[in-house]
C-alpha cells in the first residue's frame, strides 16, 4: 500500500455532496478523518438536499457552496477562496431513463463540468482529482456467463447517454493526467443501495410504492442483474483510493452481490408483508443493459479493501430505513 506522506491534507473539497453517495461519504470522511476541514458544492437539484447533510451542518470544519460545477467563474472563486487539497467529484446527472429523455444536461454536467473542476485543480494546484465514475461504462454481460467480469481493462461499451457521458468524463480524466500532468484517480462502482438514495431509483421506488399499495414497475421481465455494494463500502473504497491510491490509476468497486432486478423487488414485498401481485411489468428501457458484474481485485490486491456490510442485513437496514421516512416522501 502507497502512503500518501508526499502531501498533507488540510481541506478536501466535495463536489454532489448532499446527494445520496456524495452526502455519506461526507459523513464518513468527517468521522475518520475529524481533522480534515470539508467543502462541500452542489447545485441542490431534484436529487440533492440539505436534510442530507443535517448531520454535519453546523460543524466548524465544515463548508457549503451552492454552486453549479459548470459555472467556470463560481469554482474558481470556490478553489481560491478554499484552497483545497484533495477534490472528489460526486456531481453528476445519474438517472438513466432522465438521460434518455434528455441527454444535454447529462453532456453538461458529466463532461463539461468534469473539465472546469479539473482546470480549476491545475490552476490551483490541487494535490489529488478523484473522479467518481460507474461500471455502465463497460457496457454489460450476457446474464448466462457467471464468470465473465468487468475488469479496469475492459474496452469501455457505454449504452446509454448517461453512461457516454461517464466514460468520456473519464477519457477526459485521464487525458488531463497525461497532458497537463493533473495527479488523478478514477473509481467505477456498481449499484449503490443504502440511506438517502432519491426515490427514482430501484430500491426506494419500490420501497415506497410496496408501502402504498402502488404497482410495482418492473421493467421486461426484470431479469437484468446489477452488482449491489452498501454505500458505506463505497466510501471506504474511495477513502482508500484518495489516501493510498496509484496515481493515474483506474480501480473498480464491486460488491460481489450479483442480484437479478425481479429478486430484489420480491425481497421488498416480503420484508414490508406485502404481496408479489403488486408486481407489474413494463416495456423494456431503451437498451437497458443486461448484467454488470465487477472484478475488485485490483482494489482488495493493491490496497486491502473489502466489502464489510453483508447484503442480506444491509438491504433489509435500508428498507426499514425508507419505511420509517415513508411520511415524508418527496411528493
Amino acid at each position: 500500500m502507497a502512503d500518501r506522506d508526499d502531501y498533507k491534507i488540510e481541506t478536501i473539497l466535495i463536489t454532489g455532496g448532499a446527494g445520496f453517495i456524495g452526502s455519506n461519504f461526507i459523513s464518513y470522511i468527517m468521522g475518520v478523518h475529524p481533522d480534515y476541514r470539508v467543502v462541500c458544492v452542489d447545485k441542490l437539484t431534484y436529487a440533492g438536499s440539505m436534510d442530507n447533510l443535517n448531520a454535519v451542518a453546523d460543524k466548524e470544519n465544515f463548508q457549503f457552496y451552492k454552486a453549479d460545477i459548470c459555472d467556470r467563474e463560481n469554482i474558481f472563486k470556490i478553489f481560491e477562496s478554499e484552497k483545497p487539497d484533495i477534490v472528489v467529484n460526486f456531481a453528476a446527472e445519474s438517472h438513466v431513463d432522465r438521460s434518455i429523455e434528455n441527454p444535454e444536461v447529462f453532456l453538461d454536467t458529466n463532461i463539461k463540468g468534469t473539465a472546469v473542476l479539473m482546470d480549476a485543480c491545475i490552476k490551483y494546484g490541487i494535490k489529488r482529482f478523484h473522479q467518481i465514475s460507474t461500471d455502465e461504462v463497460y457496457g454489460d454481460l450476457p446474464v448466462d456467463r457467471p464468470e465473465l467480469l468487468f475488469t479496469e481493462e475492459t474496452p469501455l461499451r457505454p449504452s446509454s447517454p448517461y453512461s457516454s457521458s461517464k466514460a468520456a468524463a473519464d477519457l477526459l480524466v485521464m487525458a488531463y493526467h497525461r497532458t497537463y500532468g493533473l495527479p488523478v484517480t478514477i473509481s467505477r462502482c456498481s449499484n449503490n443501495y443504502g440511506p438517502r438514495q432519491f426515490p427514482e431509483k430501484l430500491i426506494p421506488l419500490m420501497v415506497f410504492n410496496t408501502i402504498s399499495d402502488k404497482t410495482l414497475p418492473v421493467y421486461g421481465q426484470g431479469i437484468n442483474v446489477r452488482d449491489w455494494i452498501h454505500v458505506d463500502d463505497h466510501c471506504r473504497a474511495v477513502d482508500m483510493i484518495i489516501h493510498h491510491g496509484r496515481d493515474g490509476e483506474i480501480y473498480n468497486v464491486g460488491g460481489s452481490n450479483e442480484v437479478a432486478n425481479i429478486d430484489i423487488v420480491k425481497l421488498i414485498c416480503r420484508t414490508l408483508g406485502k404481496p408479489e401481485s403488486l408486481i407489474t411489468f413494463v416495456p423494456d428501457r431503451k437498451g437497458h443493459d443486461l448484467r454488470y458484474a465487477i472484478d475488485s481485485s485490483k482494489l482488495r490486491n493493491e490496497l486491502g479493501w473489502h466489502p464489510e456490510v453483508d447484503f442480506e442485513a444491509g438491504i433489509r437496514e435500508t428498507i426499514e430505513w425508507y419505511k420509517e421516512r415513508y411520511q415524508n416522501i418527496p411528493g
